[in-house]
């Protein structure tokens, strides 16, 4: 009788841990599974989704150590030290990951940049919530559940709000430095601050955050791809009749061609001839971006093209050829905008 007792308690703390470690990380990887189906032109690699999540994980295992050390450096309480420090630390850290696929113009859109930071906050949140699992050393649901749908998809909310608005910003203020990015970090670490201070029941702020998350995702959502397909049908339109007047030698004959024509006095006829190169090059890849984009949408698989590498190089060429200036030179005739820089990103199919 008491084995049988003892095999019976032994399978409900087995059960009783797998529904733990089930509610503590499946509600945050269901909801950026959610996100991901929802984006319409799939435009984030899955490649790239893994590696987020990967990256996500490993700034926890940061922030864990570098955290015990603040701890013994300033004499703080636990408490009080998970109000302040740990989110300034935890978001800045998360942050700058973000920062990198900003700066370098690996994010094009809104929906793109919710997906890569819920991505972040959900591999930070999964790590976090497998090492408090094992030291709590506690089965009560409901702690977990709380975690899972409120701690956890907190991480993935507030990377992700940081994303969107810190791409928002980048988009609307291409010259700026950084200061784009200090308000996104400002609201992640006054949520984050805000939910580790319990001013509401846990319950009541998992719940309040449940609804009011999916509600600025949607709307993200929504004018992410409002202004995807605005990027598409115009853009496609000007790139392809542009295009068609490089390519029949009528460019001459176009405003365009008379600013062309004015910049030979300042660089002189052989950088002007590299600079019709480089625009006709950064017209053909614009097109090629818009059509992977529209393939994707409509379910055909992108075949590969070889000149690619060629081009992207040749390109590379000729940005040193005609230098700072004549890329500012140009830039009335070439949209410059974060979406033009990403799409090189988009076609080169190395990365």
């Amino acid at each position: 009788m008491a084995k049988i007792v003892a095999l019976t308690f032994e399978e409900v703390f087995i059960t009783d841990t797998i529904l733990s470690v089930a509610a503590g990380i499946l509600p945050v990887s269901i909801f950026l599974v959610i996100l991901i189906f929802l984006d319409t032109y799939k435009l984030v690699r899955l490649t790239h989704i893994l590696r987020t999540l990967l990256i996500g994980g490993f700034i926890a295992l940061l922030c864990y150590v570098l955290n015990n050390l603040l701890l013994q450096v300033f004499p703080l309480s636990v408490t009080t030290y998970s109000r302040y420090l740990a989110p300034l630390l935890e978001e800045t850290l998360k942050a700058a990951y973000l920062i990198y696929l900003i700066r370098r113009r690996k994010i094009g859109f809104l929906v793109d940049a919710a997906i890569y930071g819920f991505a972040l906050g959900t591999g930070f949140a999964v790590v976090e919530n497998v090492y408090y699992l094992q030291a709590l050393s506690s089965n009560n649901i409901l702690i977990w559940v709380i975690r899972g749908f409120g701690t956890a998809v907190m991480h993935g909310g507030t990377t992700a709000l940081f994303s969107i608005l810190s791409l928002n910003l980048s988009s609307r203020f291409p010259r700026r430095q950084f200061s784009n990015f200090i308000p996104g970090l400002a609201l992640a670490i006054f949520i984050h601050s805000f939910f580790n201070h319990f001013i509401f029941h846990p319950v009541f702020m998992t719940i309040g955050q449940i609804i009011l998350l999916p509600l600025i995702l949607a709307i993200t959502y929504s004018r992410s791809e409002k202004a995807l397909q605005e990027w598409l049908e115009a853009g496609m339109d000007v790139d392809v009749w542009l295009l068609d007047y490089i390519n029949t030698g009528r460019l001459y004959q176009t405003k365009i061609g008379e600013y062309l024509q004015q910049l030979k006095n300042q660089f002189g006829g052989e950088v002007v001839a590299d600079m019709i190169c480089y625009v006709r090059l950064n017209l053909e890849l614009a097109i090629r971006a818009k059509g992977i984009i529209l393939m994707r949408e409509s379910g055909f698989s992108i075949p590969k093209d070889p000149e690619i590498s060629e081009k992207l190089t040749e390109l590379k060429f000729l940005e040193k050829s005609i230098g700072k200036s004549g890329k500012l030179a140009l830039s009335p005739l070439l949209h410059t905008g974060i979406q033009e820089f990403w799409q090189l990103s988009l076609i080169d199919q190395k990365k």
